[in-house]
């Protein structure tokens, strides 16, 4: 696997997101859709998992350097659009994704549930962009 220079995730946006790390929020930001659905149902795992996560930023931060693509997508201006204005699709409309960004406009976020599919995948939809770009101007 090859070194991004640029990083994608910022660690500032990761400890204040560990904030609310109870709901899971660092870990949807990190990418680990899973277990932060866990944090959100357990509280953090009883806060126990929260506490110990203040530690586990820094490679949780380093490990989303290197799985995401960076590109002309920021994940850090996508993500803060999804949580404060995601439900309006402002999030959406940053992607490029008009038709969904309306649809979300229109609807609340396809009623909370596109939201919450955003929470999960938002990463992976950067990535994807992301890459198509890098593809697209060296010619890959």
């Amino acid at each position: 696997m090859e070194y991004n220079q640029q990083p994608t995730h910022s660690i500032v946006i990761g400890y204040l997101a560990w904030i609310f790390g109870f709901f899971g929020a660092h870990r949807f930001y990190y990418g680990k859709s899973l277990s932060g659905t866990i944090y959100f149902l357990t509280l953090g795992i009883f806060f126990i998992g929260w506490i110990v996560d203040l530690f586990l930023i820094p490679m949780m931060d380093r490990e989303a350097d290197l799985r995401y693509e960076p590109g002309p997508i920021d994940y850090n201006v996508a993500w803060l659009l999804l949580v404060f204005l995601g439900l309006f699709g402002v999030h959406r409309f940053y992607l490029g994704k008009i038709g969904t960004g309306i649809l979300y406009l229109l609807t609340l976020g396809f009623f909370g549930l596109g939201y919450i599919y955003d929470l999960w995948t938002l990463n992976d939809q950067i990535t994807l962009i992301n890459s198509r770009y890098t593809r697209h101007s060296t010619g890959r």
